[in-house]
């Protein structure tokens, strides 16, 4: 069992786990600036981006993937203006009729371009391939200190694992400027933070972090994972670096149980085929956040605003 465990499950579990952190970590302030949704709008941007990308390089490599999404991104920032002023209605509409007609082209094409062959069409867009991404030269758990096999591990693993650890490095690099510019901005210009920029920093890193788990855990878990952990550790404590740690605990217990509960939940009921982990592991989170709901000790503060620092 722990040699099957090491070659079929291990890998796919860490990749879930480190996707799930990488989206969380700037998740926490786009929640307490209340600007949660950016993490939808990202990953409903960044398939046209994506599908394009690989259709003028050929390849699904990391580089191209980041440009084609930051270029979806300025195209999604010019259509929402032009919305906005030639339709003359609020912003917050400008955004939903821009982003998501660029996921419905992203879908589209799709589906009328040859993408099956690596691992990019709509069924891996919305869910991810984790299930595949095993570690065929596994033998058990002595291959964790095999130069051999570790050379055979998952590209997808080293590269979520670069950015999670990117996401933690630019957490804790600019804590401070995060912490006041979340909390008060005029107290931040004060001080002499550039908080505009922290702002648009924030949403870089967090369409950084979306396109790398883009590609191994499809759209649906970026999205959850952008929204549910925050938002259920927001729930548990008014101390944004115990905020930090909570949504991070709760964003690796949805992969890990997530996982798990896909391929033996439906054993456990008699059914014969297991179910996609993807979406188990955005179900899991959805449900951590229904009980923070109900039973958190701050539960009452559900759409309140920042509190305590």
């Amino acid at each position: 069992m722990g040699a099957e465990f090491v070659q079929l499950s291990l890998t796919p579990i860490l990749i879930g786990a480190l996707a799930a952190i990488a989206c969380a970590l700037p998740g926490n302030f786009l929640i307490l600036r209340r600007q949660a949704l950016i993490g939808d709008a990202i990953s409903h941007v960044v398939l046209p981006g994506i599908v394009v990308a690989f259709l003028v390089t050929g390849t699904v490599a990391a580089v191209p993937m980041l440009i084609g999404a930051a270029g979806a991104a300025l195209l999604a920032v010019v259509l929402i203006e032009a919305v906005r002023r030639l339709g003359r209605i609020e912003p917050g509409a400008a955004m939903g009729v821009v982003f998501t007609t660029l996921f419905a082209g992203g879908v589209l094409l799709l589906e009328r371009t040859d993408t099956a062959s690596v691992h990019l069409d709509v069924q891996h867009a919305l869910m991810g391939n984790l299930e595949s991404l095993v570690w065929f030269e596994a033998s058990g758990w002595g291959s964790l200190v095999d130069p051999a096999a570790l050379a055979a591990l998952p590209d997808e693993l080293a590269r979520i694992a670069l950015v999670c650890a990117v996401m933690v490095v630019l957490t804790a690099a600019f804590w401070r400027w995060l912490k006041i510019a979340t909390f008060d901005e005029a107290f931040a210009r004060a001080l002499g933070i550039p908080s505009a920029a922290v702002g648009v920093g924030l949403v870089v890193a967090a369409a950084i972090a979306a396109v790398a788990a883009f590609e191994a855990v499809g759209s649906i878990i970026v999205i959850a994972m952008f929204i549910c952990p925050p938002a259920a550790a927001r729930l548990m404590t008014e101390r944004l670096e115990r905020q930090v740690l909570w949504s991070v605990a709760f964003a690796t217990l949805s992969a890990v149980l997530g996982y798990v509960l896909a391929g033996y939940g439906p054993l456990w009921f008699g059914a014969r085929h297991a179910v996609s982990a993807a979406g188990m592991i955005a179900t899991v989170s959805g449900l951590i956040l229904g009980l923070a709901c109900l039973y958190g000790p701050h539960r009452s503060r559900v759409g309140a605003g920042p509190g305590g620092a």
